[in-house]
């Protein structure tokens, strides 16, 4: 069964956070991968493909509100249904 045709069009820009103006829920509830410079990762925060970067967390460093600091890191970024 093919639904690919059904999904809705992954944005430019997306966010997992709440906060940000760009988190979409509707999309986030779909399975979404990320694939910077060829390879896959799980660890993405925010990504933007148009700008080509990605923002992870830092291991143990949090901002001044108990969130994680982002790392951003440029280069080709992929967005794809699983």
């Amino acid at each position: 069964m093919n639904d690919k045709t059904e999904l809705p069009t992954l944005p430019d820009r997306l966010s997992i956070n709440p906060r940000s103006k760009f988190y979409s829920e509707e999309i986030l509830k779909l399975d979404i991968g990320i694939r910077f410079n060829g390879k896959e990762r799980s660890d993405v925060e925010e990504y933007c493909i148009s700008e080509g970067w990605i923002k992870t967390a830092a291991p143990k460093a949090l901002d001044r509100f108990g969130q994680p600091m982002l790392i951003k890191s440029k280069g080709t970024v992929e967005a794809f249904y699983r």
